[in-house]
């Protein structure tokens, strides 16, 4: 998701999914600084160079019901002049572990809109593969998942 200055009203950003008003964009820092406020575990958590600690994007899981049942999904979203650098699949790999060896999740999946194949590549990386088509509020994508075995 991308941030630039909305000119719509003084008290507004655009994002990738649309505008957003000042106190909608309040509340979704403070969803960022406190993870989400039914699964805390769960956020996008920023994604900074480790040399110069340039911030290069946000990356994590978050929580969506999808056909009644709480599904985790792997999210990856970085800057656009270092895409192609495998950072990316650097961070989804770490985010993986976390979500299996940490958190216990035995499944998780990638929401990735039709033709975007450089995300799909980073699922396919991570051990994703293509489980179906889905539409929702923002569109139809497809979903991709891995299941792990348990961790108990």
């Amino acid at each position: 998701m991308r941030y630039t200055p909305c000119t719509a009203t003084p008290r507004c950003v655009v994002t990738s999914d649309g505008i957003r008003t000042f106190d909608e964009t309040r509340e979704e820092l403070e969803w960022h600084q406190h993870g989400h406020p039914r699964h805390p575990e769960l956020g996008l958590w920023a994604t900074v160079e480790r040399e110069t600690g340039k911030f290069l994007g946000r990356c994590g899981l978050l929580p969506w019901t999808i056909d009644g049942s709480l599904e985790v999904e792997l999210a990856y979203m970085i800057a656009k002049d270092h895409w192609g650098l495998g950072l990316a699949t650097e961070a989804a790999q770490g985010i993986v572990r976390y979500a299996r060896e940490q958190l216990g999740r035995t499944r998780l999946i990638c929401l990735i809109t039709h033709g975007n194949v450089a995300s799909t590549r980073v699922a396919e990386k991570v051990g994703m593969s293509y489980e179906r088509d889905y539409t929702d509020e923002f569109g139809p994508c497809m979903i991709y998942s891995v299941a792990f075995g348990s961790t108990a």
